[in-house]
């Protein structure tokens, strides 16, 4: 391909509040819906398939106020092949200013066997009735056979061919249990488009989901074979192992653009936004190693590769974390850490360190991280005050109480040292005990900006496990976190407070960098 020709657009078809939330503990509230909806509208996605109307009133009406708010964006109702599901469809996304409905039936043996109990003569003809029936409705009509990767080719020819004479405009091929590999799901589009009557009329769609996790490779192989709609999932989401998940696929096909000739509508910069509220909105943690989003995709420990990433990104990252909304945490300080990551991060914060400094910093932080598996912000700039014998920290956690019961409001008693050496103890209360110490807190730092998410970890096992919290606090447009470790989950997430309000404060030093070798 070269540089002058037109690249193939993909649609990119968000199925997140349908198949997304069928995953055991997804389910969400309709107001919680919607709240995602906007944010995929915002995102750029082609088509939002918005849940699964004939599944209860909540359902319906989510999917209704979706359909009658986001006129912009095509809105797909899901039916199986029977008339009270596109009925339901039909009447949910009836104020859609686009609008498509997608019917779907099993089509490989086992399920007509032991799930439909019909015959493929059966399963053809109710395929054809329904989605006659639908086209009297809409004009677009997507149909899926379901476990089509492990279905018969030649049935999956006439039951295709058939819906497309009824008049289905987009067929989507399911590999509905994560059966497939790449070299097998990717040319049986290039059969379908040959041995099926009708074919060169209608769009083909992809659909995978992720159980030998190949969601991905399934999903760009079928792109290579012709597809030009796939299916996807914000983070990954879907039953069992999930579906292919949106900003992988996005991100493949934007960073290797050239070598697959295609692009998506996407806007990059609010991939991590919508990430972010999906994630929040189903309470699914990402793994630390997911592709994009997991906290480690772009951070490094390895001594050898933060100081190749100092020297230049591109040395160890093929993507720019920051054009997808991620904020720039690249270095993660630990044992394989060295001194030039160490000087980078200390600099950060604003703070000079004079050669001699830095070697007694040096020594201290192996020290300490051979005790941790990560030097945390707080623990970090503790090293500093140490190694310089001067205050560092706008502000520290001295002192932490709280009282806990079942018939009154939790009360905490917080003391702060500002920089200056002053202490002083503030009280409050909260509905819960972590509630009543960030009340504490918010009188001891004024300007310490919005407390916006906590994340907890256990690091071990036992009675005695470690906690770690980490804590997003966002100031004046800007995020900034805040981790600190301890057996107390209170006590390290009020510490992963304060390091993100230093982090916050101590941001606006950083245009003029601080001597600590004269104590400031």
């Amino acid at each position: 391909m070269t540089m002058t020709e037109a690249k193939r657009r993909i649609r990119i078809f968000d199925t997140t509040l349908r198949d997304g939330e069928q995953a055991p503990g997804a389910s969400m509230k309709p107001e919680q819906k919607i709240v995602v909806a906007r944010q995929l509208a915002k995102l750029g996605v082609d088509t939002i398939e918005p849940g699964f109307p004939i599944s209860s009133p909540g359902e319906f009406k989510a999917i209704q106020q979706i359909s009658r708010e986001l006129q912009e964006t095509e809105i797909c109702g899901f039916a199986r092949c029977v008339k009270e599901d596109i009925d339901a469809a039909v009447e949910a996304t009836r104020d859609a200013a686009r609008r498509r409905l997608h019917l779907f039936v099993s089509s490989s043996q086992i399920h007509m066997d032991f799930q439909l109990r019909k015959t493929r003569d059966q399963v053809k003809q109710l395929a054809r009735e329904m989605v006659a029936y639908a086209r009297q409705f809409v004009d677009e009509i997507e149909f899926s056979p379901m476990d089509a990767s492990r279905s018969s080719e030649e049935f999956l020819y006439e039951l295709v061919e058939a819906v497309i004479e009824e008049g289905a405009t987009i067929i989507n091929i399911p590999d509905t249990t994560g059966y497939a590999l790449p070299e097998e799901f990717g040319p049986l589009f290039s059969r379908l488009r040959q041995n099926v009557r009708g074919a060169d009329r209608v769009i083909f769609s992809a659909h995978c989901h992720n159980d030998l996790g190949m969601a991905v490779a399934n999903s760009l192989a079928a792109i290579r074979h012709g597809a030009t709609q796939v299916e996807v999932c914000i983070n990954g989401v879907g039953e069992r192992a999930g579906n292919c998940a949106l900003e992988e696929l996005v991100m493949a096909i934007h960073t290797r653009s050239e070598s697959l000739g295609v692009e998506t509508g996407i806007r990059l910069d609010q991939l991590y936004e919508t990430s972010r509220i999906v994630s929040r909105m189903m309470h699914f943690p990402i793994a630390y190693n997911k592709p994009i989003f997991g906290r480690n995709a772009f951070q490094h420990e390895s001594g050898i590769h933060q100081d190749g990433l100092l020297k230049n990104r591109s040395t160890y990252e093929i993507m720019d974390p920051e054009a997808m909304g991620i904020p720039r945490e690249m270095i993660v300080l630990g044992k394989h850490s060295g001194r030039h990551a160490l000087r980078h991060r200390v600099e950060e914060f604003g703070i000079r360190l004079r050669d001699d400094q830095l070697e007694d910093l040096y020594h201290r932080f192996k020290a300490k991280a051979d005790e941790l598996k990560i030097v945390t912000d707080d623990v970090l700039l503790q090293l500093v005050g140490e190694a310089t014998a001067s205050s560092v920290e706008p502000y520290s956690l001295v002192d932490l109480q709280v009282v806990s019961g079942t018939q009154r409001k939790r009360m905490a008693s917080v003391t702060i040292r500002t920089s200056d050496g002053e202490e002083r103890t503030f009280t409050g209360t909260g509905e819960g005990p972590l509630e009543a110490v960030i009340h504490c807190i918010r009188q001891a730092i004024p300007d310490a900006g919005e407390f916006e998410d906590l994340e907890l970890h256990s690091l071990s096992t036992g009675e005695d496990a470690f906690g770690e919290a980490t804590v997003t606090v966002l100031h004046g447009g800007k995020r900034y976190k805040g981790t600190a470790i301890d057996r107390d989950i209170i006590l390290a997430s009020a510490r992963a407070y304060v390091a993100a309000c230093n982090s916050a404060c101590m941001s606006r030093n950083r245009q003029r960098p601080v001597s600590a070798a004269a104590g400031q």
